[in-house]
């Protein structure tokens, strides 16, 4: 996870929600520009690169839901063949 908020911002995010996952910091909008995503606001899109072990993108899902999107994750992930591992 990205996003164009400031690292403290972004860890305070992340204690809140219990993040089990880095969420990285693009305050200058470099990245978000890279891939594409920035809204004319100056906001990162809600946007999931998928990204093979070649580095190449598999697949782009421009359609995320915040409320289905782990779900959504977990099935692109299944029909991209990555296997799971055991929690």
């Amino acid at each position: 996870m990205a996003s164009v908020d400031a690292p403290e911002t972004n860890k305070a995010f992340a204690e809140e929600n219990r993040a089990t996952f880095p969420v990285l910091s693009d305050p200058d909008r470099a990245v978000s520009t890279a891939y594409g995503v920035l809204s004319e606001r100056g906001m990162a899109k809600r946007w999931t690169y998928y990204v093979d072990p070649e580095g190449v993108i598999a697949r782009i899902d421009r359609e995320v839901d915040p409320r289905t999107a782990g779900a959504d994750l977990v099935r692109d992930l299944d029909s991209l063949g990555v296997p799971r591992k055991d929690l």
